[in-house]
């Protein structure tokens, strides 16, 4: 009981020393008020937008697991090839930059195979996989760029 409520003043007491920290309140960091210079309005999403259309488009075979725009990081679900039914893959995708360059994008794939007993487990992917995606990714990109300037 005595480490409970050690556990509980301390908790409380660090909760107290920082609400005399000063800092903005939510409702100012969510704000848009045009008295305030420094507030810019973001619209769209905060990648580059080719990038992010290109890594859907080419990884449209796979499940989409989850997509953060504003981060930059597409989750993709487990995804078996028909043709190879003991394989499984999963990507990640992390766009870096709001400018489409080649180190801007980033792709990570885990494999996992069948054994024989039906249990999956970890394998490696093969080193020319996840450049290959990528490859793929800023080609379709540049695609996408150039369709939209001419």
């Amino acid at each position: 009981m005595v480490l409970f409520r050690g556990a509980s003043t301390a908790i409380v007491l660090s909760g107290l020393m920082l609400s005399g920290c000063v800092g903005p309140t939510v409702s100012e960091v969510f704000s848009m008020s045009e008295d305030r210079p420094d507030t810019q309005v973001q619209t769209g999403i905060g990648v580059n937008g080719y990038l992010w259309r290109a890594t859907l488009d080419t990884l449209s075979f796979m499940p989409l697991q989850n997509a953060d725009p504003w981060g930059g990081v597409i989750n993709y679900d487990w995804y078996v090839n028909p043709q190879t039914p003991n394989e499984r893959f999963k990507a990640t995708v992390f766009i870096l930059d709001t400018r489409l360059r080649a180190d801007a994008l980033n792709v990570s794939v885990t494999k996992e195979v069948r054994g024989a007993d039906g249990q999956w487990t970890g394998a490696p992917v093969a080193a020319q996989t996840e450049t290959d995606l990528e490859n793929a990714i800023l080609t379709k990109a540049r695609q996408l760029n150039l369709s939209d300037a001419g």
